[in-house]
């Protein structure tokens, strides 16, 4: 491997202070990034959630932005609860503004095409994609087998059979990787899982999450788009990707692409990696047997329904009874279960635990756990700690860079979280109920279910 330029700075210094060091990528491998470096980074994907996660980085003194990827030279995003302005030319700007603050002289390199910046910029450690749902396993496979570190944003993939692949590059690359389901890292969300692997509230055989959202598009009802003039600035076919060609639509973009099949997942895609982790982490949830679903206002080939009601059920794991898995968006919300009072009002967004001794209620996103009822939380001894407590989410991501332990929401566990959660998008998209053949990809006697199992692609997008 050819030395870097941060080789022979660090190997000159070693020489003139009279001592000799060996290369950090002779000691660590050739992705090791030393525990003193700072962590050369690329935004791939910079809307409204590509800068939230720039922000926080930008609060790590090891992190640093050297190049940003976008087809868009600037989003207008004031009309969406991220505000303000994104898009490769005003981020690249808020990078360079930090960078500067930090010491550090010249422009951040900015590109169109991520493959063209991965091409060129070959100081790169660490790739973070930002991108619709539909290009994050193409943008993370093209970096993992660059040889990149990588922090997909949630879900990790638009498919199934995507996820089991950027599952196994991972596993064979090496790299350290990190979904972006922040609520994971929290410590609410390991209290939960402690709580019930603890036995506080015996064993669980209902669980219920919600999530008030909607669609983004709330008067469109049907179909595509007719399609509008293509803004300044973005590259449309680029942005597609992978997807068959269509005319642009503000109703797609900025932000608002997660009302189609093409590109998002529905509420359930945009949340259930969040609000599914708790259950699939403490019950070790993995390959329902069935899934069935329903949904309410207008949906077909194109367009996500306003709301959904998914039901999975789980079989046995261990000691652990079968479980069967709720869960409700557009406003929909479970009825209170008998061992809590009748006047009990759950949160707007939340998950509930119901086990035969008691139930556990969260807000969604790692919110911490509530006991119920009182004279069962009055009684429960808190258990001491048995999950290591995050650093934070971005944080783990960098120290595992560094050689560290591999973040707790790595591509292995965020490939399964995102699985459970795109059997339920699939459920809906076919309106059937899914006995789940998790060995073959395969829905029983629904054959038409394979295309979005494994996804299509245009010629030139394939991901090999």
């Amino acid at each position: 491997m050819t030395p870097t330029r941060r080789d022979f700075l660090k190997a000159s210094a070693a020489v003139a202070a009279g001592f000799t060091i060996v290369p950090p990528h002779v000691l660590g491998g050739p992705k090791h990034v030393a525990p003193s470096d700072k962590v050369n980074l690329a935004l791939v994907g910079a809307g409204g959630q590509g800068r939230s996660n720039l922000q926080a980085l930008f609060t790590l003194p090891d992190a640093h932005f050297i190049a940003v990827a976008d087809p868009a030279t600037q989003w207008d995003l004031k009309d969406f609860y991220y505000k303000g302005l994104a898009g490769r030319e005003p981020i690249r700007a808020e990078i360079d503004a930090h960078n500067e603050k930090q010491g550090f002289k010249g422009r951040c390199a900015e590109y169109e095409d991520f493959r063209t910046m991965l091409e060129k910029e070959k100081d790169i450690d660490a790739v973070l994609c930002a991108t619709p749902d539909h290009l994050h396993a193409y943008v993370s496979l093209h970096a993992m087998r660059a040889g990149k570190h990588v922090y997909c944003e949630k879900p990790l993939t638009h498919n199934i059979a995507e996820a089991r692949l950027v599952a196994a590059v991972a596993e064979e690359s090496k790299v350290a990787t990190q979904m972006g389901n922040q609520g994971h890292s929290t410590t609410g969300m390991r209290e939960t899982v402690e709580w019930i692997q603890g036995g506080a509230i015996g064993p669980v055989r209902q669980v219920h999450a919600w999530v008030g959202t909607s669609r983004w598009n709330p008067t469109l009802q049907q179909g595509r788009p007719a399609g509008s003039p293509t803004p300044s600035g973005l590259n449309w076919d680029l942005w597609i990707g992978p997807r068959e060609a269509r005319p642009f639509d503000r109703a797609y973009a900025p932000v608002a692409w997660r009302d189609f099949w093409a590109f998002g997942s529905s509420a359930l895609g945009d949340f259930g990696c969040h609000d599914l982790d708790a259950a699939t982490w403490a019950l070790d949830l993995k390959d329902p047997l069935r899934i069935e679903s329903s949904h309410a206002g207008a949906m077909d080939a194109d367009i996500a329904p306003y709301g959904s009601l998914v039901t999975y059920h789980f079989g046995p794991r261990g000691e652990n009874p079968p479980v069967v898995l709720h869960w409700y968006d557009g406003g929909l919300k479970p009825s209170i279960p008998d061992a809590l009072p009748p006047e009990t009002v759950l949160p707007g967004r939340g998950v509930m635990f119901i086990g035969d001794k008691g139930v556990i209620l969260c807000g969604g996103a790692g919110q911490p756990p509530k006991l119920l009822p009182a004279t069962l939380d009055a009684e429960f001894t808190r258990p001491q700690p048995t999950l290591v407590r995050s650093k934070g989410h971005h944080r783990d991501w960098l120290d595992a860079i560094k050689g560290g332990p591999a973040a707790s929401s790595n591509f292995s566990y965020g490939a399964r979280l995102t699985e459970i959660t795109l059997l339920g998008v699939a459920a809906i998209r076919t309106g059937k109920t899914i006995d789940w053949d998790a060995s073959a990809i395969k829905a029983q006697g629904i054959p038409e279910a394979d295309a979005i199992f494994r996804g299509t692609y245009r010629k030139g997008w394939e991901l090999g």
